[in-house]
């Protein structure tokens, strides 16, 4: 097993890559679609399900490659993973994170700090994320159980789906949700709306533990 660094050090550079993927095709996607929005989000979503398969299967023998804090969390709720490293991991997240959405403003010459003014609240957004984290969640404990191999193909598949079924395009995960907070492009969400999304998307982790250890009992 990886060194303690060496495995929070590939949950920050695996998150920042994420980020510069969302934030950067969110960008690109803006610029060439033209004002077709539908356009602009299957540009938006297709690098973003690729690069999670492939940071998964780069990053995933040395960490897990968690790259979210509900997962995390998740992780350490069912006693996976130590409290004392689950928050090193989440620090790295979150700074991560935010190193990603830094980097991609500047590969494109926008102003490096900035605040997103895109609106992301309502109840139908936070069933939303609150499901799409619970989906998430239910697919990294399924494929874990039976076919671990799977699981950075169905977490790529599984975000790309999610972002066209749920309402909220499917942020589900924290340090996400905070970092595209720092991003007026667009994949943003305007700051007021983070606290409720990072609510939904704890509460849908949490019910994919109790879902996970009743479906697939004895497994680990």
């Amino acid at each position: 097993m990886a060194s303690l660094g060496r495995r929070i050090f590939s949950e920050w550079l695996g998150t920042a890559f994420l980020l510069a993927a969302v934030v950067g095709s969110g960008i690109m996607a803006q610029k060439l679609a033209g004002g077709n929005v539908a356009l602009a989000l299957l540009c938006n979503t297709i690098p973003t399900g690729a690069i999670l398969v492939v940071l998964i299967l780069v990053f995933g023998p040395l960490s897990g490659a968690h790259f979210n804090p509900a997962v995390t969390a998740a992780l350490a709720w069912r006693g996976e993973l130590a409290w004392t490293i689950a928050g090193g991991y989440i620090t790295a997240q979150i700074v991560g994170a935010l190193t990603g959405v830094w980097a991609a403003h500047l590969m494109f010459e926008l102003p490096v700090w900035q605040f997103s003014l895109t609106q992301r609240t309502g109840a139908g957004q936070w069933l939303a994320e609150g499901i799409a984290t619970f989906g998430l969640l239910l697919t990294i404990f399924g494929c874990a159980a039976r076919t671990p191999a799977a699981i950075p193909y169905a977490v790529g598949l599984y975000i790309i789906s999610a972002y066209w079924f749920t309402a909220s395009t499917s942020f589900a995960n924290p340090a996400v949700t905070l970092a595209r907070s720092l991003s007026d492009s667009f994949a943003g969400i305007a700051p007021g709306g983070v606290a409720a999304f990072v609510l939904a998307q704890l509460g849908g982790a949490a019910v994919a533990v109790a879902v996970a250890r009743w479906l697939w009992a004895g497994s680990k």
